[in-house]
């Protein structure tokens, strides 16, 4: 999984793919970018020629001497058995609306299956079937996305107030923020339960603002049809969230932002030296973090979205922080724990498609098959197939 790989993002699919035949699949941790290791079998070598993934046939003495490197205690790599495949679900409206998803899109261009549910689905517990949850572009204070602005007149925004509206009324609540707080609460239980949540873009932070502003409206008039309670921030409990703390809520409804958790409104950095930094952990002593940065590049190529990246002052201290902009002072890939399951937030919309705007077409991946920014994504899938995540002590 270094240059030599033709296609990196297929090659999880492999992976995935091989687990479901019950293959003896292993992670090599810093071994030559992260590589996959896989018990021989002509089934598996066919489907790598049909996907396009590159791949090499060892003998027996070969693979043992490649073992023995990986467990050299003075050796920054390890071996992680992958044992079984996450069942995945993707949080996702069913109405198609403006932007797309870099998360189902390479999900499904590495052919890993996956369901997608949404409000109906999470408010009848079906969670429990589910080992990994993505949260889709997606605002969870029950204001719409912020695009009330911009886009009120647009067929979409009032098409999705609709059927938000329709959904809230069918499952007994007044107020769509009101559903999206039980929403956010569900989804946190699932996490705690030893579920895997993954969130992108406004996925992120209003996730977090809703369970810190639980008994209090954040919501202005065009939102929920009642005024905001003017003295919301002092109310905000920080002790509810999982990544984020101490932030101030931007109270303007005109304004394309939650609070000062993003950095977009803010930033400095252009296209040119937007980039950021991957850690390296310890592969023998740091396995989820270790796992969860492999890649071929260390350095990766930045990209916006309604939420970019996070304030680092703002992250809670319990938080490991995976990927930053240590200059800006922007962290942009984060993982914690909640109970029995893990987190991971991920700035910015689609990390190839430097600024992606409501409406765009969606991105071919058949043009970034090697993509470090969307390996990280899929890192995260293959972490639940993992045999063991050991918790922080």
């Amino acid at each position: 999984m270094d240059e030599d790989q033709k296609n990196h993002l297929k090659a999880y699919g492999i992976a995935y793919w091989s687990i479901n035949q019950s293959a003896d699949v292993s992670w090599l941790l810093n071994y030559r970018g992260g590589s996959f290791l896989i018990g021989y079998n002509k089934t598996i070598e066919d489907e790598c020629k049909a996907r396009g993934v590159s791949y090499q046939v060892l003998a027996d003495g070969k693979v043992t001497g490649i073992l023995n490197e990986i467990s050299d205690p003075q050796v920054n790599m390890e071996m992680v058995k992958l044992e079984k495949a996450p069942k995945i679900a993707v949080y996702s409206p069913k109405s198609k609306l403006p932007w797309d998803d870099a998360v189902t899109m390479v999900l499904t261009y590495a052919e890993i299956p996956y369901d997608v549910i949404y409000d109906d689905e999470v408010l009848k517990d079906k969670l429990t079937g589910y080992d990994w949850l993505h949260l889709h572009h997606e605002d969870f204070t029950g204001q719409y996305g912020r695009f009330w602005s911009s886009f009120r007149n647009a067929a979409w925004y009032r098409d999705d107030v609709k059927n938000q509206e329709a959904t809230a009324k069918r499952n007994g609540f007044k107020k769509v923020s009101e559903m999206k707080l039980q929403v956010t609460k569900r989804i946190k239980e699932f996490c705690v339960g030893g579920g895997f949540l993954f969130a992108m873009c406004s996925g992120t932070d209003s996730f977090d603002i809703a369970l810190s502003a639980e008994g209090v409206d954040i919501c202005e008039s065009m939102f929920d049809g009642d005024g905001a309670d003017p003295a919301a921030q002092s109310k905000i409990d920080f002790n509810k969230t999982l990544a984020f703390k101490d932030f101030k809520l931007d109270i303007n409804p005109g304004n394309y932002e939650f609070s000062n958790i993003d950095v977009t409104q803010n930033r400095t950095l252009i296209q040119s030296n937007d980039f950021f930094t991957l850690f390296d952990f310890s592969a023998k002593w740091d396995l989820v973090p270790t796992m969860l940065t492999q890649n071929h590049d260390k350095v990766i190529k930045g990209f916006m979205g309604q939420t970019t990246a996070f304030k680092k002052s703002l992250v809670k201290p319990s938080v490991t922080v995976l990927g930053e902009n240590k200059g800006a002072e922007e962290v942009r890939y984060l993982n914690g724990e909640v109970g029995k399951g893990q987190f991971t937030f991920y700035g910015g919309h689609d990390p190839e498609d430097y600024q992606h705007q409501v409406g765009d077409p969606p991105t071919d991946l058949n043009l970034h098959p090697n993509s470090p920014g969307y390996r990280l994504i899929l890192n995260n899938v293959l972490f639940v197939a993992a045999k063991k995540k050991p918790q922080k002590t």
